[in-house]
């Protein structure tokens, strides 16, 4: 009938009956006429325990070491379960990144998919075979062995989707797809039947931990259809593709949230040019990440600003800013952590006057008060007390009346 590519994370392959189950999935969109190429991620935590292992011997590991170590743990799954299939009575095979065709750039760690040669893809197919490739790998041109960071299996199947042309890019994962909400934090949150690349890239980004952000660039960038779903359950999922019109009906498709914020404010910055990209190229050469950013006013010859990033970088965030102070001029600096970014998501929202007036008035009617708010076309973030967003999350959601946005 078709190709279709599918993606299993670390829980679905944790352990041999897992690995059944997972098998038995192949084995069925098999048996339905679909050539299948399946991509796996290492077990359970086993990525955790060779970090472990890594740290044991060494503090300050070679990157190009640790890819080489790292490699390994998918390089166990897809050997396990095509053992799996094979069992069962059909063609597989396993594929590691590079015998894939993957390859990527030179930065080790967190490389990225330059390019694929599917020969060796297309071979396998006209063979009839199930393919098992190892996610979260590649090769460099010269032949080193790299890995694509933290989810990276993700954005090895979108990739091999778009190199194979698929017809789907299914990705499984312990839940049956992407909801309005954290269904954790809100009991009423519904899965969405649908949303757009752009409104998943907002909700990737936000904490939202479906699917990995780089997946969905490269899924928008190569059009490819990406259908999240459980592989505990025969539940339909929640398709990512291109934008439709019923999707700019709907003002908002969901909100997330960060629990993971610090703000800093800088006082009594002169108002001249420059001033800013020194305080940010200062941060950015210390892997300081930097989220929202805002600027005051000028009072006269001078203004203040604002950033927001992790708990984890405020002190050292603040002794950055500290060593500039003499050289921008500035008059101070304050940190707040323990803070929290509520977000709500929505490609109806560029077409619809009033959606932040209903947002910030739900807040404002539970007490909630906002210490900075950062918009663009189709989100809008408020940053807020901690303790307060759980009940910021539950007040937006009942808002918007997102528990009722039918299947």
């Amino acid at each position: 009938m078709g190709i279709i590519v599918q993606k299993y994370g670390g829980t679905s392959v944790g352990n041999p009956e897992r690995i059944m189950n997972v098998a038995n999935r192949i084995i069925a969109t098999k048996e339905k006429g679909n050539s299948v190429i399946t991509v796996v991620s290492a077990m359970g935590d086993s990525t955790d325990e060779l970090l472990a292992l890594a740290n044991a011997i060494t503090k300050n590991p070679s990157h190009r070491e640790m890819d080489m170590l790292l490699a390994t743990g998918e390089q166990v799954s897809i050997a396990l379960l095509s053992m799996a299939i094979k069992e069962k009575g059909y063609e597989v095979v396993s594929l590691t990144g590079a015998q894939a065709g993957i390859y990527t750039d030179n930065t080790h760690k967190k490389a990225k998919i330059t390019r694929i040669d599917n020969r060796r893809l297309k071979k396998e197919i006209d063979a009839g075979k199930i393919i098992i490739v190892a996610g979260f790998q590649g090769k460099t041109e010269s032949g080193e062995i790299t890995t694509l960071g933290r989810g990276g299996s993700d954005t090895t199947a979108v990739a091999l989707a778009a190199a194979i042309k698929a017809d789907v890019c299914e990705i499984y994962t312990d839940v049956d797809g992407v909801y309005t909400s954290d269904p954790r934090l809100v009991l009423d949150a519904k899965k969405l039947p649908f949303v757009s690349y752009d409104e998943m890239l907002e909700l990737a980004s936000l904490g939202a931990l479906v699917l990995q952000t780089r997946a969905v660039e490269y899924a928008k960038q190569h059009n490819v259809k990406v259908c999240v779903r459980s592989s505990f359950n025969n539940n339909e999922g929640t398709i990512v593709e291109e934008g439709s019109v019923m999707e700019k009906i709907r003002l908002v498709s969901g909100v997330a949230h960060d629990l993971d914020v610090a703000k800093i404010t800088i006082y009594g910055v002169p108002d001249n040019p420059g001033i800013a990209g020194n305080i940010f190229r200062g941060l950015a050469d210390n892997a300081i990440n930097v989220d929202m950013i805002v600027q005051s006013n000028p009072r006269g010859s001078i203004n203040d600003i604002s950033f927001t990033g992790h708990n984890e970088d405020k002190d050292k965030a603040m002794e950055i800013i500290d060593k500039l102070t003499p050289q921008i001029g500035s008059e101070g600096v304050k940190v707040r952590g323990n803070l929290a970014k509520i977000s709500i998501v929505g490609a109806g929202m560029q077409s619809n006057p009033g959606v932040a007036a209903s947002m910030f008035e739900a807040l404002a009617k539970a007490g909630i008060n906002i210490e900075l708010i950062s918009t663009s076309e189709i989100k809008i973030s408020c940053i807020l007390e901690l303790e307060k967003a759980k009940i910021a999350v539950q007040v937006i959601h009942d808002k918007f009346k997102l528990s009722e946005i039918e299947d």
